[in-house]
This record gives C-alpha cells, structure tokens and sequence, in this order.
C-alpha cells in the first residue's frame, strides 16, 4: 500500500473502497470483501445509510482498528454546529469505534462553517483523527483552509481521466490540503473502459483501462477510493502497485481531460442545489435554528 501523509502527519492510504450507493443490506458483505482482498481505506458518509454495515464488517473482520482507515461525512442536513455535533456522535455510535479517521462536511451548503466548529472540537476531543471537506471548489476551500483553527486535511472532489482537477489540485497544494478523488472511473461514462488511450495504456503495461486509471491518479498525488459490489473487480482495482506510468504515458493520460464533459454532481444546477437544500430545510425544521 501507498499512503498520503496528511497536514497533520496522520497517513491515509492513498487507495481505499468507496461504498456510495452500495445498498445497506449488502454493505458489510462488500466491506468484508474489501478488508479481506487489502483495501485499508473505507470511505462511508452519513447520507449513503450504510455507516452501520461498515462498521460491523470492520469490527467482525478481526484486523486491528488502528490499521483500517475509516471515512465519513457530515451531509446538509446537520450543517450548524448543534446537529453536526451530534451526528459525529451518532456516526460514530454506528461505525462502533471511538474514533474515525477522517471527517469531512460533504458540501459547502447551510451553516458550514458551524459544522466545521464542530469538527474542530470532535478533532480536539480525539473523536476524530483528521478533518477536512467534500465538493468544496477552490474559492470556499480557501476560506475555510485560511480562516479555520484546524485546516482541512483533504478535499474530496470529482476526479476522473476526463476531469482531472489540474488547477483544483494547485491551489490544494499551495494550502497543505490533500487531493482525493469521488468517481475515479466517471460511474462509468463517456465509454471510459473502451477508451483509445486508455485501452493502449493497459495493453502496454499488462493491465486493464481501470487500473490505469487509479495508477495515473495515484501517481498525480490523488487519493482514489473506487467503488465496486464485485469482489473479482475489487481484487483488479486493488492490483495497481506493480507498475508506473512512464512520462510520455502520464501526457497521455493527462490529455484526456475534458472540460466539455458533463459534471456528474453539478453543483452549478438549481435542481441539484434546491434538492440538497430540501434535505437542509428539513433538518432545520427538525432540530431548529436558522439558514443564512
């Protein structure tokens, strides 16, 4: 394994398993799965409703818990300092651990900057081993990285060969802030698996288009957290440490960026904001306070 040391000398494995969308009935299978096949990196939020099976995989999968790196994320709807306060509590409670390694505030919505307190306070308090942000573009992650007591550890954003971030990942850089990527295979699309480049890249090295993928990733200083149900396709995303890309094959990747491809989770369209903004409202409606 390859590990990134974060900005406050924690390491986070550099490749983890992703269980968004994973359904919660099947979610301490695949978890159980992944810890067996390598995976050390977890990467679970509160709004995906399966915390509960990562947690009883990784407490039945008898690997000390100082060596599995958990993941979670505080979604819009505890975005003040009260409710976040309680839902590290609460996802905690799920996770049955007493500490999780890395928290992030899943998007820059409502009173964030009340939910980042709360990190800070549950950071202080050893609840949590490091904190950070998701889908936070530059201009936000800079307030918070200049103005925060603790500074974001890691950033998790859409990264993939056909939106690789290059000008994100600078200014992430310059703050100290590591890059992790969500969807590095693009769910799929844009026919990545068929891909020219990608498919000559693969036959070059002995490999398939996937793992190409998370090694350019990986050795562009990106975390990489690939989702799968399959156990044979979590093995194959998992065998990704015996080669590198040369030079001339990383400019090849890189050309692949496309600034014309759609965003996955566009963060820019009203549909999308006025539905994460429901989830928002109807926290505040539940546990009080006010929107600003």
């Amino acid at each position: 394994m390859e590990y990134k040391t974060l900005n406050n000398g924690v390491k986070m494995p550099m490749l983890g398993y992703g269980v968004f969308q994973t359904p919660p009935a099947e979610t301490e299978s695949c978890v159980a799965q992944a810890l067996e096949v390598g995976y050390r990196l977890i990467d679970t939020a509160q709004a995906y409703g399966n915390e509960e099976g990562v947690g009883a995989a990784v407490a039945k999968s008898g690997i000390p818990r100082d060596e599995i790196f958990i993941t979670s994320k505080i979604w819009v709807s505890n975005m003040n300092y009260e409710r976040a306060t309680a839902s590290i509590d609460e996802s905690l409670r799920k996770l049955q651990t007493d500490h999780i390694d890395l928290m992030l505030l899943h998007q820059a919505m409502g009173d964030y900057p009340g939910a980042y307190r709360a990190m800070e306070d549950a950071y202080k308090a050893g609840k949590l081993r490091a904190i950070g942000v998701s889908n936070f573009y530059s201009e936000r992650l800079v307030d918070v990285a200049t103005l925060a007591e603790v500074p974001p550890a890691v950033n998790q954003i859409e990264t993939h060969p056909f939106r690789q971030q290059a000008a994100a990942h600078t200014v992430m850089d310059e703050l100290g802030v590591a890059h992790e990527a969500w969807a590095p295979f693009a769910e799929g699309k844009n026919g990545i698996f068929q891909n020219p480049t990608l498919v000559a890249l693969a036959e070059k090295y002995g490999k398939k288009p996937g793992q190409v993928v998370l090694r350019a990733l990986m050795q562009e200083d990106v975390i990489v957290i690939p989702k799968t149900v399959r156990r044979e396709r979590m093995e194959e995303n998992f065998d990704v440490f015996d080669f590198e890309l040369d030079a001339d094959d990383l400019s090849a990747f890189k050309m692949l960026d496309d600034q014309s491809f759609p965003r996955i989770f566009d963060h820019f369209d009203v549909g999308t904001v006025r539905w994460m903004l429901g989830d928002l409202v109807k926290g505040q409606q539940l546990g009080g306070g006010t929107l600003y």
